[in-house]
């Protein structure tokens, strides 16, 4: 007998649409078809849509973000947030901080993320000092003890790599198996901007979006491809906000240059407007890279249509707006250059691309639920275990009523910020039921006990590995 059936819904993965049912058994997907004999346990999923379970590849929690700021989600209301989002699996970064190995950074962020995760999840490793011991010894043996993917920074004092730096992190890389993902934005421009505006006494919030312009990261972009093209290895280039990076993404691809792109829900609906909002307001919309304009907006829909990007992500990065230890502490209190970067949005991530890409007539229902989990679980050494509807695979499911309309609002949200980006937004379709490894982990809207996440090991990338994704 199965664990548990769900019955008549329409079934989404990245490449069919279907109606069947879908039977269960600890916890995995053992039978789809129709009519399948009764389950312990049932969910008449007629008229909804059943997709993979989300997978958000670009979330930031409990991380250090300096002296006297607290990031506003650790692991519990973090993943929390993300389950009511429709997401079943996680994947945080784990910052080294300049005198640590890369083990102490992940003993520590065990230690935050055991026991406290109602989702699934799995660490990419920051990686800000580089010494010989990080790139010949460290990132070896941690790619094999499953941890296969790495970020680096070309911005932030404290926390960027300079060109040799990452020319050396990439070959240790490509030496390894890992897959190196790069935050692009010249920090020599940015920091030569923000002396001309201060001393012009230019330090409101907007001023965090003009002293971070597009050429800032389209040099950093082009850069970056390039470094990767020397040592020869494929990269993932995150949160891209314009037209201009986009097309220094296609031109490397034409080069032979295996890269992978992402955007984020922050450049498909603000712009830089949005930071120039009355009294200290636009300190909400301070990210980085920040909001472009609407032709930017364009250019990320267009690239989600048209295949530039491949992965869509929240880059969830959440502080409190009304709090010393958040967006207005007492220094950001007085200058742009002060205000934490970052924005929440994992909850809100799937249901704004649903309703305004599938509702809109943008991307189709296997596009979605390839920029939203497949592409993730494949590149990140998770799939087919996660990120399809499968035979074998986890039963990570989410149930979506495409009828349902709501206005986003902060206080419907379960995230630990005290403010989103997107208040007052009406979107249609929601995730109305999740299902993680066979549990059903929300049901119509409200959470079912607590959900026991696990940390996932992960398989190299197939980018790097030359074989396809497997279960990790």
């Amino acid at each position: 007998m199965f664990d548990l059936v769900v019955r008549g819904g329409t079934v989404v993965t990245a490449s069919d649409v279907t109606r069947c049912d879908i039977g269960i058994r600890d916890g995995r997907i053992v039978m789809l078809g129709e009519g399948l004999p009764p389950g312990r346990e049932e969910i008449d999923a007629t008229g909804l849509y059943v997709l993979p379970g989300g997978i958000d590849s670009h979330v930031h929690l409990a991380q250090p973000s300096g002296d006297g700021i607290v990031m506003a989600d650790g692991f519990e209301s973090g993943t929390r947030s993300s389950l009511f989002g429709g997401n079943t699996t996680v994947l945080p970064f784990c910052l080294q901080q300049k005198g640590q190995t890369l083990r102490e950074a992940l003993t520590a962020y065990h230690a935050l993320a055991d026991g406290n995760c109602l989702t699934d999840v799995s660490f990419h490793l920051i990686v800000t000092d580089p010494t010989p011991g990080v790139l010949g010894q460290e990132i070896p043996a941690l790619v094999e003890d499953g941890y296969t993917s790495l970020k680096v920074f070309m911005t932030y004092e404290g926390l960027r790599l300079h060109d040799n730096e990452i020319l050396a992190t990439l070959d240790a890389a490509r030496t390894s198996g890992a897959l190196v993902m790069v935050h692009c934005e010249n920090e020599d421009a940015i920091r030569f901007l923000i002396g001309k505006h201060e001393a012009a006494g230019d330090v409101a919030p907007l001023a965090h979006a003009t002293t971070r312009p597009v050429a800032a990261e389209r040099e950093a972009t082009h850069r970056a491809l390039s470094l990767a093209e020397i040592v020869a290895v494929p990269i993932v280039i995150v949160h891209v906000s314009n037209r201009e990076a986009m097309e220094e993404i296609d031109r490397a691809r034409k080069r032979g240059v295996k890269v992978v792109g992402e955007t984020c829900p922050q450049y498909l609906m603000l712009t830089a407007d949005d930071l120039d909002r009355d009294g200290w307001e636009g300190a909400k919309y301070v990210c980085s890279p920040p909001p472009r304009d609407e032709a930017s907006k364009a250019a990320c829909w267009q690239g989600l249509e048209q295949g530039i990007f491949d992965l869509y992500s929240s880059d969830h990065c959440p502080f409190r707006f009304e709090d010393e230890a958040g967006k207005l502490n007492e220094k950001g209190k007085t200058s742009f250059r002060w205000i934490p970067n970052g924005i929440p949005g994992v909850e809100t991530r799937l249901p704004i691309l649903f309703s305004e890409g599938v509702m809109k007539g943008r991307i189709d229902l296997p596009r979605f639920a390839a920029l939203t989990a497949t592409n993730h679980a494949k590149l990140y050494g998770l799939y087919p275990r996660k990120g399809t509807i499968a035979v074998g695979s986890d039963a990570d499911l989410t149930l979506w009523n495409p009828q349902d309309r709501r206005v986003i609002r902060n206080d419907h949200l379960h995230h630990g910020a005290d403010y989103t980006p997107y208040e007052g937004l009406e979107v249609q379709g929601w995730p109305v039921t999740v299902i993680l490894r066979g549990r059903v982990a929300i049901r119509d809207g409200v959470l079912q006990g607590r959900p026991e996440g696990r940390y996932l090991p992960r398989a190299r990338s197939p980018l790097t590995s030359g074989r396809q994704g497997q279960d990790a």
